[in-house]
């Protein structure tokens, strides 16, 4: 296995986990807060979807999917078209909802298709490129990819664990 494999196939996990997530689960439920100030599948879903593409976006120089493929009007939600998630309140967590849950994983599948076709292209050297000197150790690109594998696994879990308690309330 190589390096766009394993990372194809991280990935794959994550797409998997998404769709298990979301689908059977109506708009109501996707948008459910299970307790006050709770995080929905719905923004989880949308939120890992947002920080995959900003990410990979930003370390191939390309546009975002969200904006690119016109998802930002799709969503229309009341956000800056940068918005990702990170640091929303639970009032804006309350504000992703969405009428067709094939709008999640719509959105993610495309995110999905963009970061495999990206990592297709990576060999074993390309991994220690500097993509943000922000950091002290500055980021190298494997380092931003195994981030992104970890945020989006861990937001995937949760909604996923999200969706059993709504199922169980059924």
């Amino acid at each position: 296995m190589n390096t766009a494999e394993l990372l194809a196939d991280a990935f794959g996990r994550i797409q998997e986990d998404v769709h298990g997530a979301v689908e059977g689960l109506t708009p109501a439920e996707l948008a459910e807060q299970v307790e006050p100030g709770a995080n929905t599948v719905a923004w989880l879903v949308w939120h890992l979807a947002r920080v995959q593409d900003d990410h990979v976006a930003g370390v191939t120089g390309s546009e975002q999917v969200w904006t690119a493929g016109g998802w930002q009007e799709r969503f229309g939600l009341p956000f800056r078209a940068a918005a990702t998630g990170y640091g929303n309140t639970s009032h804006q967590v309350a504000q992703v909802t969405v009428d067709d849950p094939a709008l999640l994983t719509g959105y993610y599948d495309a995110v999905h298709a963009a970061t495999l076709a990206y990592v297709a292209t990576l060999r074993d050297a390309d991994l220690d490129r500097i993509v943000d000197e922000r950091w002290d150790p500055p980021v190298t690109l494997g380092v931003r990819l195994v981030s992104v594998v970890n945020d989006d696994t861990q937001h995937a879990g949760q909604a996923a664990f999200v969706r059993g308690v709504l199922m169980r309330r059924r």
